[in-house]
């Protein structure tokens, strides 16, 4: 069992930045992945980046590359997700959650369905 727990959220102005931090109660396998989602109001939950505890593989949805970064810091057991130049369709409850199945392809390995734990979420609004 593993329990997240995200912060950071909050009202952000459109062009601005944020810091979202989830934080495990424990590393799972180094094999692992964490993942950021978001789930904007009457719409489904979609996957915005992930990371590898090792830190040897992330990825990002088309969306937010080239904006939001995630990285990790193993000493705490967090993994953080940088977002800039924001906007208002970045606004959104946002969840991190951790993957233990492998998954041989960018729709598995980006899909709800393969993530096990999951935090509350922490929600972030971008104002024009």
């Amino acid at each position: 069992q593993v329990t997240l727990v995200e912060s950071g959220g909050g009202l952000v102005q459109a062009g601005g930045s944020l810091r979202l931090s989830c934080e495990a109660s424990r590393r799972s396998s180094e094999s692992d992945y964490v993942g950021w989602f978001r789930q904007g109001p009457g719409r489904e939950r979609e996957f915005v980046a992930s990371i590898r505890w090792d830190g040897r593989d992330s990825r990002y949805s088309d969306s937010v590359k080239d904006r939001f970064t995630i990285s990790k810091d193993s000493s705490k057991i967090t993994v953080y997700l940088h977002g800039n130049s924001l906007k208002p369709e970045d606004s959104a409850v946002y969840y991190c959650a951790v993957r233990n199945r492998y998954c041989p392809s960018h729709e598995c390995a980006t899909s709800t369905l393969n993530f096990r734990y999951w935090g509350p979420g922490t929600q972030v609004t971008v104002s024009s």
